[in-house]
């Protein structure tokens, strides 16, 4: 937890120098929860994936209104491809009004639908990072039905069987009142190189009938013979929203379906002297492997004090596989 900065959903590599870096979004907790347009991503080390982290620099600082990611980097993924760093990450411009206060948060909607998916690409976790001028993966244009018509946000890739780049990520579409807009969906882009281009397939994942914003913050990988996915799910229960983690996977990365274990946390944790907290937030999930097994799983979590004002870190918790013949 940071005194000045708020903290979220950490994404971690291992260097060739032996650490691990860790990329992760903070944005200055005194006006309040401004991350929809202040958020930058930064870079800590540590010499285990546990922490402690040491702040080393701001990976993706802010660079102008005029770049179509110049006003706020949020949400990183970390990833090595032959040999190269890949930070995807969500990107957006606007005005910078803020238009809350700490406990009582309000959304600055050009800068939420201004959301587009970029990726920066460096030789080493310390940089230069490399950022383009136009993103990774932009709306869908001239088609107010697409489902990304309006926005993409919070993409998650894993390399496929045949060295392409999948990619699943958060769709917002133009069909219902502006400017929220939606449905908010998930869709899945297949690319040919950790730079695209990407093509884009037709159908919404990890949808449930009748709901409109039913899951977000999908981190996905290959394993054993199967795409799997930890989704943050988001249940509608008399007029509340009711947030888990669960688990999602895919024979050919396109079409996914529950897994056998489906449920996997209901945002609580218990920690080493055995104490057990129940968060109102624990989502952006992200996997740390080291030899192809899972070794932690990542989260942004908060807590909400008497004034309502959110307080974040970042958590990672250690994961021990038991496998089943079933999967």
């Amino acid at each position: 937890m940071n005194d000045t900065m708020s903290i979220w959903g950490g994404s971690l590599a291992k260097g060739e120098d032996g650490l691990f870096h860790m990329y992760y979004s903070r944005w200055p907790k005194a006006p309040g929860w401004v991350w929809v347009s202040h958020s930058e991503i930064a870079h800590a080390v540590s010499d285990s994936p546990f922490g402690p982290f040491t702040f080393k620099e701001v990976a993706l600082p802010e660079r102008g209104e005029n770049f179509w990611d110049g006003s706020c980097t949020h949400n990183p993924t970390i990833h090595k491809f032959s040999g190269k760093y890949y930070l995807y990450y969500m990107g957006n411009t606007g005005d910078k009004k803020i238009l809350g206060e700490p406990g009582k948060s309000k959304l600055n909607m050009l800068h939420r639908n201004n959301q587009r998916i970029g990726v920066a690409v460096a030789n080493s976790p310390y940089g230069p990072w490399k950022r383009f001028d136009k993103p990774v993966l932009d709306i869908t244009h001239n088609d107010s039905l697409a489902h990304d018509a309006l926005m993409t946000s919070n993409p998650s890739v894993c390399q496929m069987t045949d060295g392409k780049i999948l990619m699943v990520y958060k769709a917002v579409g133009k069909k219902r009142p502006m400017p929220f807009g939606g449905p908010v969906v998930h869709c899945v882009a297949i690319g040919d190189s950790p730079t695209g281009p990407f093509r884009k397939l037709p159908d919404p994942v990890f949808v449930f009938e009748g709901e409109d914003f039913p899951a977000e913050d999908p981190y996905i990988w290959y394993q054993d013979g199967r795409y799997r996915a930890i989704v943050k799910r988001i249940r509608h229960v008399e007029g509340k929203r009711l947030f888990s983690l669960v688990h999602y996977d895919s024979e050919d990365g396109i079409h996914w379906n529950k897994a056998k274990n489906f449920e996997i946390s209901e945002r609580k944790i218990t920690w080493e002297d055995g104490q057990t907290q129940q968060f109102d937030h624990l989502e952006r999930p992200q996997v740390y492997f080291e030899n192809g097994e899972p070794v932690a799983l990542l989260c942004a979590a908060d807590t909400i004090d008497e004034q309502g004002v959110r307080h974040t870190f970042n958590v990672q918790i250690p994961l021990k596989i038991t496998k089943t013949a079933e999967e």
